[in-house]
């Protein structure tokens, strides 16, 4: 869960320990409606807050919101009150579908060290999103059939994203599509050029090709218990979009609103932290919202070929 300390320390161990391995973090980001501590905000500004320096950081940050799952759960998977074993099993589906190119053969397997060198482009921008298709409650799995080019277009659909942001609203730096099951390369390559064609699909002009894909043939597991209809095919695409800017704002909000009182703030003072550390956390967040536009701005390229950023509001 977000915010553990426990949990940040163990990365922080793996990395120090393990400096020339790949590491990946799933994170579980707080929601601004559904929180279950009041010192979220706090847990996760200093957790994502942390200087690089020192290999104590993932290479790669996967970012959830338990807000966007759960929105899942209620309107794809018909769950009138999702639990976290709901939630988590969504999660699992994910964390599957990035390690079934270790466990399974497949026609075009993707490494985990191809997420990081594939979806991260400068180390501050280090955080990928996720969204999986199909999301069908196991009633409506009689009468419906998903294609391969309908689980890609649900994938850059807004409803299927699992944190809470429109990467309509934002621009993409790289995308990785993971295909499992019935899937033909084929079928595949048709489905990628109709998604490049689509006008939501927006590509900063320095990458416009920014897409891999991975494709297993092995059909995707579903829990025992959960709601989640068994499919004979599923994709998982993880993208770098600089609409995660709306959930760095939200959170950032949140800092601030509390910050401002230094609420709660001398529980952690008490365990040993020094307050100066929550506004070099915070600085640090204002960095990465900055990094994310000014990767996304237009480049102008001048007569030597050189290129100058130009802002672009949205």
């Amino acid at each position: 869960m977000q915010g553990s300390g426990f949990g940040a320390r163990i990365i922080g161990g793996l990395s120090s320990s393990y400096s020339k391995a790949t590491t990946l973090q799933l994170c579980v980001q707080p929601s601004p409606r559904i929180s279950n501590a009041v010192v979220e905000p706090y847990n996760a500004v200093l957790h994502h807050g942390m200087p690089l320096a020192g290999g104590n950081r993932s290479g790669c940050t996967f970012l959830f919101q338990n807000e966007a799952s759960y929105g899942v759960c209620s309107n794809k998977l018909d769950i009138q009150l999702p639990s976290y074993e709901h939630v988590n099993s969504i999660m699992a589906q994910v964390a599957s579908s990035l390690t079934s190119s270790l466990r399974f053969a497949g026609a075009l397997n993707v490494d985990l060290s191809e997420f990081q060198t594939n979806l991260v482009p400068y180390p501050s921008l280090r955080y990928p999103m996720t969204s999986l298709a199909p999301l069908m409650s196991a009633e409506k799995a009689y009468y419906e059939h998903v294609s391969v080019a309908d689980i890609t277009r649900q994938c850059v659909e807004k409803d299927y994203q699992l944190a809470c942001c429109d990467p309509m609203r934002g621009k993409y730096m790289a995308c990785c599509l993971l295909f499992r099951g019935d899937v033909s390369p084929c079928d595949v390559s048709s489905a990628m050029r109709t998604v490049k064609h689509m006008k939501s699909v927006r590509f900063v002009d320095w990458c416009p090709t920014g897409f891999k894909v991975g494709i297993n043939h092995t059909t995707p597991s579903i829990l025992p218990k959960s709601h989640m209809a068994p499919v004979s095919r599923s994709a998982c695409m993880l993208y770098n979009n600089s609409a995660i800017n709306e959930t760095w704002a939200d959170i950032s909000r949140q800092f601030d609103m509390m910050m401002h009182k230094r609420a709660f703030v001398h529980w952690f003072v008490g365990e040993g932290m020094e307050e100066g550390e929550f506004s070099e956390a915070r600085e640090h967040i204002a960095c990465i919202q900055k990094d994310y536009e000014e990767a996304t701005a237009d480049t102008v390229l001048d007569d030597a070929g050189y290129g100058d950023e130009q802002d672009e509001e949205y």
